[in-house]
């Protein structure tokens, strides 16, 4: 709820620092005064902290720029909370929104001190407060607000929440259907293409590794030729007039038959002979395995080369690179099968979405039907509100009509607006196009009290809502704000002494004009101030002694 409203420079209130409620009260607020003192400002003011329109001319004339600053108490469950989560703005217990306006018409907006749109405060605005003025088109005059209020007052919570499950179904199965037939009809217009794409690809078996492994032994092989003669020419040296191996041979018998006479002076040769024969005959060996290894081979090299040029060939045809091949011809096949048993998977896909219809068209259904029976009990609730009122001709109607299937939602099916017909005999309308400011106030203000609980506001807003009645009406309307503060916090812009002797805090609004400039104050009023208020408003200019007393009657009547 609205804890504090600070205004600076705004339209003729300089400076204003009002505080509305403690945390986790609510209550009725009457704001009074005398026709012209400014009472309409501190609504502008709210609104425009709430992300209204802003005009250069709300600022006060000499001052730079106009700044309103309002604050509320935010419960755990509020919704508000998710707004600031979403937009990953710090979330605190107390809810600031601030809003400057320069002379030049530029403004800024600000959430807990950060910047941030005016979109974003009049989405939190919207969570927040409902403003019901003289034909304001928000709060319960949106269309919009219409069916989540109905649905709200006859608790269709488990209805909603079956449309909702039903609706997302329907929606996934209509997508999956869709996602489907628009793949087969890509497949359909390519089928050509695929068949000789995987037929090339299948021709080739690409394998991931196949470049890296081509590229490598193609290098080999054009290497072949220059690397076996070299080793031709290792092994000649080795076998060169003798031998090398031959030699190494001869020596290495000569010294074994002696070595027993040397007493151990021909064992260091001998193993020395021994290791330069046995590494001489191996590397013999390798060169001879390498000579055969390497032998150069026109063919394979032809054949590997025109592989390898082939594969990159289909990879830049298809924009990938070689390794990928393998995996596009996988993809493209399996495309290829979905195309040949398209059909039976279609049909079992849109019968899935048939049946997801039918599902939520019945969930629906359930839904309307519950609202078409809570839609009565609204109207005989409000009914009973308006006689006291003096609208005791009017009658208050909710129109359901079914929407066609382009516009279902996941909040159903149906269009809900809440009508009057201010004259037996004249068709309903819409609540909005009600002539009469006071009326439409006080048509907001009963069906307000029967939806008391509906909505996210913890705060109300009642502009002049006893606008051209009194006596017994006008307590009527003071009753009936009592009960809805029992609920919400209320607060109400009056002229009426009988709406204001219930308030249980009460504003007094002046202006003070000199040659110059004019200004407008807010007062918050002691008991005392409240009976001297309550005597003018009974009496006009001149408070009298039967003024005060009769005010002295209403605020014990008022407990």
């Amino acid at each position: 709820m609205l804890v504090s409203l600070s205004i600076r420079d705004f339209v003729l209130i300089e400076k204003l620092d009002l505080g509305f409620a403690r945390a986790g009260q609510g209550g009725l607020g009457a704001l009074t005064g005398e026709t012209g003192a400014g009472k309409s400002i501190l609504i502008d003011a709210l609104g425009l902290a709430l992300g209204a329109r802003a005009e250069s001319s709300a600022v006060r004339r000499g001052a730079a720029q106009a700044s309103v600053a309002a604050s509320f108490d935010l419960p755990k469950a509020h919704p508000a909370h998710a707004i600031l989560a979403e937009q990953g703005l710090g979330d605190e217990d107390v809810l600031t929104l601030r809003r400057t306006v320069g002379a030049d018409g530029r403004g800024r907006a600000f959430v807990n001190d950060q910047p941030a749109s005016v979109a974003l405060l009049r989405r939190l605005g919207d969570t927040l407060v409902e403003i019901q003025g003289q034909m304001e088109q928000h709060g319960l005059l949106d269309i919009a607000t219409h069916r989540g209020s109905l649905d709200a007052f006859a608790g269709l919570d488990k209805q909603a929440d079956a449309v909702r499950t039903a609706w997302h179904a329907w929606r996934a199965a209509e997508q999956a259907r869709a996602d489907a037939e628009a793949a087969a009809e890509a497949a359909r217009r390519d089928e050509d293409f695929l068949r000789h794409a995987v037929k090339e690809l299948e021709a080739l078996a690409p394998r991931p590794d196949d470049e890296e492994t081509l590229a490598s032994e193609r290098q080999l092989l054009r290497a072949g030729s220059a690397l076996g003669e070299a080793v031709t020419q290792a092994l000649a040296e080795l076998e060169q007039g003798r031998g090398t191996i031959a030699s190494l041979g001869t020596a290495h018998r000569l010294i074994e038959r002696n070595v027993d006479k040397a007493a151990g002076h021909l064992d260091a040769p001998l193993a020395a002979l021994d290791r330069a024969l046995s590494e001489a005959t191996e590397a013999q060996a390798q060169l001879e395995a390498a000579r055969d290894a390497l032998e150069f081979d026109p063919a394979r090299l032809e054949k590997i080369e025109e592989r390898l040029f082939g594969l990159r060939a289909l990879a830049r045809k298809h924009n990938v690179a070689v390794a990928e091949l393998a995996a596009l011809a996988g993809k493209m096949a399996a495309q290829l099968a979905a195309l040949d048993s398209g059909e039976a998977s279609l049909k079992k896909l849109a019968a899935t979405a048939k049946a997801a219809r039918a599902g939520y068209a019945a969930a629906a259904e359930a839904q309307a039907a519950a609202r078409r029976k809570g839609a009565v009990r609204l109207d005989k609730a409000v009914a009973a509100e308006l006689a006291p009122l003096k609208l005791e001709k009017a009658k208050f109607v909710t129109e359901l009509a079914p929407l066609p299937e382009a516009d279902w939602s996941e909040a159903g099916t149906d269009r809900v607006q809440f009508t009057v017909a201010t004259n037996p005999g004249t068709p309903p309308a819409p609540i909005a196009r009600i002539a009469s400011g006071g009326e439409l106030s006080r048509f907001l203000l009963a069906l307000k009290v029967c939806l008391a609980k509906v909505g996210d506001a913890a705060t109300i807003v009642f502009d002049e809502v006893d606008s051209g009645i009194g006596g017994a009406t006008a307590a009527a309307v003071g009753e009936r704000l009592k009960r809805l503060a029992k609920d919400v916090q209320v607060l109400v812009v009056t002229h009426s002494p009988q709406v204001a002797a219930v308030a249980d805090r009460h504003w007094l609004i002046q202006k003070t004009t000199t040659r110059n400039s004019a200004s407008t104050d807010v007062l918050a009023l002691d008991a005392k101030g409240r009976r001297e208020e309550i005597a003018r408003m009974l009496s006009g200019a001149e408070v009298t002694a039967e003024a005060r007393a009769a005010a002295d009657r209403l605020l014990a009547a008022a407990g």
